[in-house]
């Protein structure tokens, strides 16, 4: 049997990092049996699906890499064949019309609540063998066995037994026509063939009447796995409003792709010690059993460690090509030349962040606007000054413009002034960024290039005798 799996999303906000981690996990096990991954969109609900949210689902699965096999499954669309299915249960003798009121049912679900009892549906139609009429509103009931358990073998949660006693006649198609979600997803897993069905936990208690409409129309039951859901630091559900439950605001803040699937992969399963994987390790290694039952919590230092070793593992060409659309956020215009490249390499072992990178390299591609008050205070004083002019002097006439001729330099002066190397590095490199954070100061001074330094130099004496003037 060729593995089938989905992913399916509801296009309501933005794609929550729980249903990414679920769907990376159908994903890796198609790709680990070498069958398919399909998605669906479940957009029913018209009132709360939007265009924009549906396209933020395929920018995310684009940006993550998790390509799918065939064209999209709208739910939207389908509405005819789920209507067609609830018809055949009722000709079937499974499925019935039901024409109680929402009043009814909410009497019956207060009148339940109130004597602690379970709020169920009293079976008033079940036996009544209705037809729809012309102005009479009505529900498709599911007729649900009365009696047996419904066992479900989940993959990660184990065997589940479910009583079909405490299972009432759940409506399959509502008054307006639509398909509830229960019965859309069955008839949906039916047509596009699934075989293996792994979703959030928050499912599971769905899993017994789905399981039910399966055999109900004489096809296979899926095999199911419930992963649990992930838990803000605090421990907290995380919502869709939340920007640290969307994926793509980690986009936004300069992760890298390959990175966020090595986290999410992280997020309650585990493969022995190993914590970095490459997609083609996850794919090889993914055993859904591994998944563990209790939910995970996330872990901003751990994410951010992972994406660093990432970063590290980067060509230079390929950050350069990835940073781009951060610096044009900053009005920066940036090629992938060799310049750049080896600012990104010497940035890359500080640089947690594509972000990260381009926020500490902007000196480099544009002006010095202001200094670190504090640290221009400190530095760049008239004991300094004639350390910045005659170390811009030699940098004038220095032959060879390279990080080994400019360390040198610095360190003939250190030795004739009888100082410490950041008496003269700390300066320079205050006129050179605007703050005392950079690579090493010969590489610096290196790639912001000959003719910048010397200008920044300029205006950081000229700024001395201002400030002392």
């Amino acid at each position: 049997m060729s593995v089938v799996t989905r992913f399916a999303p509801s296009p309501t906000g933005k794609l929550h990092i729980g249903s990414v981690r679920t769907a990376l996990f159908s994903w890796l096990y198609a790709r680990r049996h070498r069958g398919e991954f399909l998605l669906r969109i479940e957009d029913t609900d018209r009132q709360r699906s939007t265009e924009e949210a549906t396209q933020l689902i395929f920018d995310s699965m684009s940006w993550l890499g998790l390509e799918y096999n065939r064209k999209p499954v709208f739910q939207s669309q389908r509405l005819e064949s789920y209507r067609a299915k609830a018809s055949e249960l009722v000709e079937a003798g499974k499925a019935y019309y039901c024409t109680c009121t929402k009043e009814r049912l909410d009497a019956i679900r207060a009148d339940a609540i109130a004597k602690n009892l379970k709020p169920r549906y009293d079976n008033k139609c079940r036996n009544l063998g209705l037809k729809p009429t012309t102005g009479t509103l009505y529900t498709i009931r599911f007729r649900n066995p009365m009696d047996g358990t419904v066992v479900v073998d989940d993959m990660v949660q184990g065997r589940v037994d479910y009583q079909n006693a405490e299972l009432d006649d759940l409506i399959i198609i509502r008054t307006d026509g639509t398909p509830t979600y229960n019965f859309a997803v069955v008839v949906d897993e039916i047509d596009m063939g699934c075989t293996h069905v792994i979703r959030g936990d928050d499912h599971l208690n769905n899993t017994p009447r789905q399981i039910n409409l399966f055999h109900a129309f004489g096809k296979p039951v899926p095999v199911f796995g419930h992963v649990p859901m992930i838990l803000s630091p605090e421990g907290r559900k995380l919502s869709k409003r939340e920007n640290e439950a969307s994926v793509l605001e980690w986009r936004s803040e300069g992760y890298l792709p390959e990175a966020v699937l090595n986290y999410l992969v992280r997020l309650g399963w585990s493969h022995g010690d190993q914590e970095l994987f490459s997609v083609k390790e996850m794919i090889e290694n993914f055993d859904v059993k591994k998944i563990h039952r209790s939910p995970a919590s996330l872990d901003h230092k751990k994410f951010q460690w992972i994406n660093h070793q990432h970063m590290m593992k980067l060509s230079p060409a390929k950050a350069i090509k990835l940073a781009v659309p951060f610096f044009k956020e900053r009005g920066i215009e940036v090629d992938d030349s060799e310049r750049s490249q080896q600012i990104f390499e010497a940035q890359q072992s500080r640089s947690h962040t594509l972000l990260e990178f381009v926020e500490k390299s902007v000196y480099f591609f544009s002006d010095v606007k202001e200094y670190d008050e504090k640290a221009a205070a400190k530095h760049l004083t008239s004991k300094s000054k004639p350390l910045l002019a005659e170390l811009r002097q030699s940098l004038a006439s220095l032959p060879d413009w390279n990080s080994s001729a400019i360390h040198a330099k610095i360190s003939e002066i250190v030795q004739e002034r009888e100082i410490g190397f950041g008496a003269i590095a700390q300066p320079v490199r205050i006129a050179l960024t605007g703050s005392t954070v950079s690579p090493g100061i010969d590489v610096t001074i290196e790639l912001v290039g000959r003719e910048i330094v010397l200008q920044r130099m300029d205006f950081a004496i000229e700024w001395i005798d201002k400030r002392s003037g």
